[in-house]
């Protein structure tokens, strides 16, 4: 019986798998990075256990420490989550060697599953449908498009799309590389892209006596990076034969290699409805609580039973309701998805909430963050997972986006707005999206809604004139000419009377303001706005919208100007590579990528504003810079002409 746990993991999932061992009376070990040193993860464990240093090479992903760590704090089990060392064969038979307990399928089901090369093979062996492999040195223009993908791991690191033959040889290296970095194996293998595909999988629970459970299907087409953002299940829109066939191919998959534990097989579905087996995750996944939402169960629990040999009911419990999950990540999808580091000053969600055997609609919180924690540059930005889940698809979709919309997320800038517009988006609505959502859609989910920053700023601005208001002698100071302040690209102008405040905008009239709270009346109808200052930064939260603004100074400080064409860190993070062939003096063109900055196990690459003349290159590889360093300057044509 298990009675002290380790998780080999961090952030959202170690605080996932503390719940259940609290539940359960079950005495928790964290283990933790420098950079992780005060996060939620470890201030939830009963114990924690120091790896010294911050990369995830020399922590999360160095299973000899993890084990001595376990051995260290008395544990006697060890749960991997997911992503690190979930699927690594290796560590699994280290942790049984040292006699501890594994939670986590045989190490021979992960070995045959760990390389998708060699997956799909055996999965050729059991019947199940198949997309077949490529060769990226001589594939020709009919193999296109490409998909790249990593052999090892998973998350959608390691993997492109590629569209043009010049392009293989330069997105093979950038795969491995990616690959390697996260994973520490760089094999990279090819197959065809399928446009305008599903990504549906199916859960399933196997025990050591010969049950095993498919629970349903999970539909993660929404997806960035090939990393998924919004997750749902049952799968919408399937037909009852598709069903079968997803459900017994997955069966078969986990019987082919003698599956035990949690586990998922992923298919691609293709336009025409036909099923493509893509991979087997021998891991809990990170959409799991939509299964578990649905099936009224906590795989955790079910893993942590498994793993000491309990015996699985011949049949799941049927299947109840409807439940979405939205990914809350600190990233900017407008700036091509770049995680946000920063300081989380607030992450509050408020929703429904009821007893799993209820009808009633229910909101889950699943977070790794807590107010005051940091988000590094070292591991994934996810702050949380948010999940809801009612009787009818229509339910849940409403009460998660409505959810996310209320939500204070002060900090980091989000994707909270485009997960907000992706659930209201008609395609997804009516159940008709595929894996290209994003790249049909991106530009209008990120369309910056100016009107409403505009009148964020005018509630911020005169938050700001009573927070920091002054009085002389008994008599407010009244000065003749407008107050002026700047917010983003906002300039806010107003004047302060003995009654209050005059808008100097048509239709609109502070009704009341306080330090925290604006009213306004526009157009005849009173909007609220809630207001919080963390210095510069100001978060404006209202029922229907919420901001993210940066107070300008009123005089600028001549010194922080930048060179027009300065290409900045956009994050902080490593120069993994410079462009071939460039330095000071080349000519570039507009979009041509010059910089590659790894930060959160991905890779960013800096491309030139414009075309014209390298005229500086102060990044070196290999080199750490920070949020805003100067990598390099571009002097555009029109410029060198002047």
């Amino acid at each position: 019986m298990i009675s002290t746990l380790l998780v080999a993991n961090r952030g959202e999932i170690a605080c996932r798998i503390f719940r259940t061992c609290r539940e359960r009376g079950i005495a928790t070990v964290a283990v933790f990075s420098d950079a992780d040193g005060g996060a939620l993860h470890v201030r939830e464990a009963d114990t924690a256990v120091r790896l010294a240093g911050a990369a995830p090479a020399d922590t999360y992903l160095r299973g000899d420490l993890i084990v001595k760590a376990a051995l260290a704090a008395g544990a006697d089990a060890v749960h991997p989550g997911y992503g690190f060392l979930s699927e690594n064969a290796e560590f699994a038979r280290a942790v049984l060697d040292a006699g501890l307990v594994w939670v986590g399928p045989p190490p021979e089901a992960i070995e045959a599953m760990a390389s998708k090369t060699r997956a799909k093979e055996l999965m050729a062996a059991a019947g199940v449908p198949l997309l077949a492999p490529v060769d990226p040195e001589s594939a020709t223009e009919a193999d296109l498009p490409l998909l790249l993908k990593a052999a090892a791991g998973g998350g959608g690191r390691g993997m492109r799309v590629v569209r043009q033959l010049a392009d293989v040889k330069e997105e093979l290296a950038a795969a491995s590389a990616e690959a390697r970095s996260a994973f520490g194996d760089g094999e990279v293998f090819a197959e065809p892209y399928v446009e305008r595909g599903r990504h549906v999988e199916v859960q399933i629970l196997a025990d050591a006596h010969g049950t095993v459970w498919a629970l349903g299907t999970r539909d993660c087409s929404l997806q960035r990076r090939h990393q998924k953002v919004i997750e749902e299940s049952p799968a919408p829109g399937l037909t009852a034969g598709l069903r079968t066939t997803l459900t017994d191919a997955a069966l078969a998959a986990a019987r082919a290699v003698e599956y035990r534990g949690a586990g998922t097989v992923e298919f691609l579905i293709s336009p025409a409805g036909r099923a493509y087996f893509l991979e087997m995750n021998t891991r809990l996944q990170v959409e799991h609580p939509v299964t578990e939402e649905v099936f009224g169960l906590d795989l955790v629990a079910l893993q942590l039973a498994l793993a000491e040999g309990a015996k699985l009911p011949p049949e799941p419990p049927a299947p109840r309701g409807h439940a979405v999950e939205a990914r809350l990540y600190a990233e900017d999808p407008a700036r091509g998805w770049a995680p946000q580091p920063g300081r989380v000053h607030e992450l509050t969600l408020r929703g429904a909430g009821g007893d799993r055997l209820a009808d009633r609609p229910r909101l889950r919180v699943d977070a790794g963050y807590g107010p005051g924690d940091s988000v590094g540059v070292h591991y994934d930005s996810m702050l949380a997972k948010v999940v809801a889940w009612a009787p009818t698809r229509t339910e849940a979709v409403r009460l998660l986006a409505d959810a996310l919309r209320r939500a204070r997320i002060h900090g980091p800038v989000t994707n909270r707005e485009l997960l907000v517009r992706s659930l209201r988006h008609p395609e997804f609505t009516d159940g008709h999206f595929d894996t290209g959502f994003y790249d049909r859609h991106l530009d209008a989910l990120t369309d910056p809604d100016a009107e409403g920053a505009g009148r964020a700023a005018l509630a911020a601005a005169l938050a700001d004139a009573v927070r920091h208001g002054h009085r002389v002698g008994g008599w407010r100071n009244l000065p003749s000419q407008p107050q002026i302040k700047t917010y983003g690209e906002h300039e806010v102008r107003y004047h302060r009377t003995r009654d209050g405040f005059d808008v100097e905008e048509e239709g609109v009239r502070a009704v009341a303001v306080a330090p925290d709270r604006v009213t306004l009346e526009v157009e005849g109808v009173l909007r609220h706005f809630d207001v919080a200052e963390y210095g510069e930064l100001v978060h404006i939260d209202s029922p229907t919208a919420s901001y993210r603004l940066l107070a300008h100074p009123r005089f600028t400080d001549p010194r922080t100007a930048t060179a027009p064409g300065s290409l900045l860190a956009p994050m902080p993070g490593t120069v993994v590579r410079i462009a071939d062939g460039i330095g000071e003096g080349s000519a570039v063109t507009a979009g041509q990528p010059l910089i590659w900055l790894e930060a959160m196990k991905m890779e960013h690459r800096i491309a030139s504003p414009a075309s014209g003349t390298l005229t500086a290159l102060h990044a070196v590889p290999g080199s750490q810079v920070e949020v805003g360093a100067l990598l390099a300057v571009v002097t555009d044509t029109a410029q060198e002409e002047r």
